[in-house]
Parts: C-alpha cells; sequence; structure tokens
C-alpha cells in the first residue's frame, strides 16, 4: 500500500486587492481556492493548466514559501499550516524547490560551490573538507565536474544552470522536490535531458516530485499521476494513461486536443475554447469553467462541483454527478 507523504485539504491563498492612500482591502485574488490532494512517496503527480491557473502558487504554498489563507498541509501526519518557525525549520532541509527561471534563482555573486553548500551550512549538515567533497559530489550526480564548483553562475549554459539549480535542492537531502516548470525556460534538447536527470535522481535517491508544467507531453513521460487545474481548482486528477486516453473535463479534454500529433495522418479534432480565462479576482458563480464549456447546464451556473471518485479518477463536473 502506498504511503502517504504529503496531504493537502482545502488549501487555499487569496490575495489582497489594495486601493487608495490607506490601502484598503477591496478585494481579493483567489489564486488558489480549495485544493486537495495526496503525494504518495516515491511517485510524480504532474501539474498542469493555463498560465494563471495557481500551479506555482499551489507549489509555494505547499511548501510554506507562501503562507496559505486557509487550509492544511500535513507532512507524515504534521500540519505545517501555522507551525512555529523553530519547528518548522528543521523540516524544511526535507522539502525544496527547482525553480523555473535557472538565471534569476542562482546568485551571481557566489561561486557554484558557495551555492550548492548554502543549504548544508543553514541547516548544518557538514562543514570544511566533508562540505566540499559533498559539494563534488553533487556536481557528478547531476552530470557536472568538481572543478565546476569555482566558477560562477554566468559561465554556464541554461541547461547547465539548472543542473547546478538540482544540485542545491539535493544538497539537503530532500524528501519532496517542487519542480516548478523546470525545463520550460530551456531548449529542447536540453528538456530531455533534465527529464531524464530527475528521473534518474529520483531512482537514486528516492524522491517524491510535484512536477508543475504547462507542456503536456513533458508531464505525460515524467508523471505517475496528472492533476489538471483551472482557476485554482483542481478538474480533474487521475493515473497518466488513465487521464490521456480518456479525459473527462470538457477542459482537460480541449487541452489533450492542443496537443499536436507526430503523425502527420492523424486527424484529430481540434476543440477550441471560447473566451478568455476568467479574473481570479472575480471568478465566475458556480464551475469556473461553465462561461467556456459547450456542454453547460443551469446547474453549473449556480453550483460549484466537488471533486469526486469515480473508479480512481477524480473529476469536478456536473456531467458526472
Amino acid at each position: 500500500m502506498k504511503q502517504p507523504l504529503i496531504e493537502v485539504r482545502n488549501l487555499k491563498k487569496h490575495f489582497p486587492i489594495k486601493k487608495g492612500w490607506l490601502g484598503r482591502t477591496v478585494g481579493h485574488v483567489k489564486a488558489v481556492d480549495g485544493i486537495s490532494l495526496t503525494l504518495y512517496k516515491g511517485e510524480t503527480l504532474g501539474l498542469v493548466g493555463e498560465s494563471g491557473c495557481g500551479k506555482s502558487t499551489t507549489g509555494r504554498t505547499l511548501l510554506q514559501l507562501i503562507e496559505p489563507t486557509e487550509g492544511e498541509v500535513l507532512y507524515e501526519g504534521r500540519n505545517l499550516v501555522g507551525m512555529k518557525p523553530s519547528k518548522l525549520r528543521p523540516l524544511r532541509k526535507e522539502l525544496q524547490i527547482v525553480f523555473q527561471d535557472p538565471y534569476a534563482s542562482l546568485d551571481p555573486r557566489l561561486t557554484v560551490g558557495e551555492i550548492i553548500a548554502e543549504p548544508m551550512e543553514i541547516h548544518r549538515l557538514c562543514t570544511g573538507r566533508e562540505k566540499e567533497k559533498r559539494v563534488e559530489e553533487l556536481l557528478e550526480v547531476v552530470g557536472l565536474s568538481g572543478y565546476h564548483a569555482k566558477r560562477y553562475a554566468h559561465e554556464f549554459s541554461g541547461g547547465q544552470r539548472q543542473r547546478i539549480g538540482i544540485a542545491r535542492a539535493l544538497a539537503s537531502n530532500p524528501k519532496l522536490i517542487v519542480a516548478d516548470e523546470p525545463v520550460s525556460a530551456l531548449d529542447v534538447s536540453i528538456q530531455s535531458q533534465i527529464i531524464n536527470l530527475l528521473q534518474d535522481l529520483q531512482e537514486q535517491f528516492g524522491l517524491t516530485y510535484l512536477f508543475i508544467a504547462h507542456d503536456l507531453s513533458v508531464v505525460k513521460h515524467i508523471s505517475d499521476r496528472v492533476g489538471v487545474m483551472y482557476l485554482g481548482n483542481i478538474v480533474e486528477l487521475a493515473d497518466k494513461n488513465c487521464l490521456f486516453d480518456t479525459p473527462l473535463h470538457p477542459y482537460t479534454q480541449a487541452l489533450m486536443s492542443a496537443v499536436p500529433s507526430p503523425d502527420p495522418l492523424d486527424k484529430k479534432e481540434r476543440i477550441v475554447l471560447k473566451g478568455d480565462v476568467p479574473s481570479p479576482a472575480n471568478p465566475p458563480a458556480g464551475c469556473a469553467f461553465h462561461p467556456r464549456c459547450a456542454s453547460c447546464m443551469d446547474i453549473c451556473r449556480t453550483e460549484r462541483p466537488v471533486l469526486q471518485e469515480r473508479d480512481g479518477h477524480y473529476i469536478a463536473c456536473h456531467l458526472y454527478g
């Protein structure tokens, strides 16, 4: 039986909208609006959706890099939300992140060795020669060489920088890594190298990934399960083969229809969504997707669908109520 590593219950993150000289709160941007999911040890859960749907905010709120507005994040049974900093600090070394931009996420004033060694110093994992040896080992693990430790980040390509970011994430021996679109800023040829590296590291160190991405083909390659987000909510969650073979939610079906096929004779029907994504500051009543849904019913305009299980396939849609 799979052991849960992270359990997220009704997680919300609402950013206040302030106006005027007094900075009065006049509304909220509902970036994450009631997400519940479970991450099991050793698996990769992919998270996909359009830009602005709340994927990155979900990952950062889960790690407590952003304080959630409401909800629970249970890490091995311990609720991270509201935990005292003194108790949260020892757990942070087990929860790491690989950022999207390999150019902005590395300090240009530090050498590569200092960047990778920083987590070890903060958490007092090792010092002196032991620390230097560990840095060299991590660089070799991610496909670089030990002598790269004395260089600066600007001397490396985008793919090499992302490898350095991965080495930094591994420095504190984490159990969970949130990979926040780790290949979207890289060339296609480099993307495959980083994806294969992440899979090798997962097998070697027994890591658990929350993999956030736009590219559905990348998500299908690396993930065990896939969750689809729309306007701060998960609308569908299932095993990757089940999701890609039989998508149930109209939004997921539209996303899948946009994936190009390598077969020029494959003439699949393209589902074109009407209108724009509604503002998270003023989401529609009922189902957030109903203004763009071709299967919209009266109940969709008034009642928000609940994520419910259907033979291991979770879906939030009144069509399957």
